[in-house]
């Protein structure tokens, strides 16, 4: 197969850059990008010099040459933009959340049925992050025996006056356990090697934004694959003390160990992130995970290539979203009768 050539549509969320940087590390080409916004476009131009901006979304679905598109759009326009392009012949690699309805959950399993495009997410907290990587490694080499539980915290920095209109919009974000929760259910699947759970209880609150009665700040889910159970919670309410966007933390239960991931920070004192620490029945042991290699975008172009799934099975991409849906509705559900 000849260079991946790929295009950026859509950079409402800075996540872009973090899409585009993987892929790029990977060996792909960036050879186009599309936005309306012009502010947008100009930072992405300043950090890309080299890459054309295009006039129309549809030169780029209709370059042949391009095989990929990547995506961080505001979240509610992800799915249509997938759909058409996968009708384009063009694989998809979106920011999450993926979507922000069951519609649209829907008609992108459709179109990936019928097409046979790829169609993947970017959870950046499970295949950004080196100790999350280096967990799963452990955990496959049978190193906590059977996983049994998972306790994922996604906290993270609010930073209301940096934030476009469309972030304070249920319609537009999907509300907090779509947007957000969406990285700890794809874990959980990961980490208990299932494609299939249920939401046995959600909830949602907005605690210190009453200014802002769309804006979800604060929810919990509590996940079952009937033999493993799972544990979320996510919020808004880094304090600006923290010296990072959030202490995202990830516990992993086993027959025989465990695994206790702090991924951005360690409030212990370590310097930087990605910190595992694994307890077995030798003892405890704290390692530094900062140094691993990254395996998401090698795998994503090799399945490009081979039409394969080894960077993550298309049942698990679209698992992690119907359980965040699924536990979004249910607390929306919850709160409408109180």
């Amino acid at each position: 197969m000849s260079e991946l050539l790929f295009a950026a549509v859509g950079l409402n969320h800075n996540h872009i850059y973090g899409q585009v940087n993987c892929l790029l590390r990977a060996g792909a080409r960036l050879v186009a990008f599309h936005e309306e916004d012009d502010g947008l476009a100009a930072e992405f131009s300043a950090t890309y010099a080299d890459v054309p901006r295009t006039a129309s979304l549809q030169e780029i679905l209709e370059n042949r040459s391009i095989s990929l598109i990547t995506s961080a759009a505001i979240p509610a326009r992800r799915a249509e933009l997938a759909v058409s392009a996968m009708r384009h012949g063009k694989d998809v690699l979106v920011d999450k959340p993926a979507m922000v309805s069951f519609d649209q959950l829907k008609a992108v399993r459709a179109v990936q049925a019928e097409t046979a495009q790829i169609f993947s997410v970017l959870y950046s907290e499970h295949f950004e992050s080196r100790a999350t990587v280096r967990a799963g490694q452990l955990v496959a080499a049978g190193a906590i025996g059977e996983v049994v539980h998972t306790a994922g915290l996604g906290p993270h920095r609010l930073r209301r006056e940096t934030r476009p209109d469309w972030f304070f919009r249920r319609a537009e974000y999907g509300g907090i356990l779509t947007d957000i929760a969406s990285h700890q259910c794809e874990q959980f699947l990961f980490f208990t090697g299932s494609d299939k759970a249920r939401v046995l209880s959600a909830s949602i609150g907005n605690h210190a934004n009453a200014d802002r009665p769309e804006l979800q700040d604060s929810g919990d889910i509590h996940l079952t694959t009937g033999k493993a159970t799972g544990t979320v919670h996510v919020d808004w309410f880094t304090p600006d003390g923290m010296p990072t966007w959030g202490d995202g933390r990830l516990f992993i239960i086993g027959t025989t160990g465990a695994i206790e991931i702090r991924k951005a920070v360690d409030l212990a004192g370590r310097p930087g992130g990605d910190h595992l620490f694994l307890t077995d029945r030798q003892g405890v042991q704290h390692v530094d995970c900062s140094k691993l290699e990254l395996p998401f975008g090698q795998q994503f172009l090799a399945d490009i290539r081979d039409r394969t799934q080894t960077a993550m099975s298309q049942e698990r991409c679209f698992a992690a979203m119907e359980l965040a849906l699924t536990a979004q509705q249910m607390a929306e559900s919850k709160q409408e009768r109180y």
